[in-house]
């Protein structure tokens, strides 16, 4: 354990943010799963109330990833990945739709 009252703020400190950024990652993590869940219903029973919902997710995912790069959560890259899988795997069930 640090002795040096400017080193005991830094430990302080660096747990507060772990804290914080680990609650953005958990969130972009639930939206992520609730987005691809709403994709599964909507394939299961197609509807525009469905894809309502899907785009809804969607938005809802994007704006925290949005929020997570530019508090510094996730690298920018990580972040256009994450949207970018996103936005894949609806085009994979429009795709799957259209070809059956």
């Amino acid at each position: 354990m640090a002795n040096i009252k400017s080193a005991l703020k830094r430990i302080e400190v660096a747990e507060r943010n772990r804290l914080h950024n680990r609650s953005y990652k958990s969130a972009v993590k639930t939206l992520t799963k609730n987005y691809l869940a709403a994709i599964e219903a909507h394939q299961a029973n197609p509807s525009p109330d469905s894809l309502k919902q899907v785009e809804a997710t969607m938005a809802a995912a994007y704006s925290k990833i949005d929020k997570a790069v530019k508090c510094g959560v996730l690298h920018a890259n990580t972040g256009a990945r994450k949207k970018s899988r996103i936005a894949r795997a609806l085009k994979a069930q429009e795709a799957a739709g259209a070809a059956s």
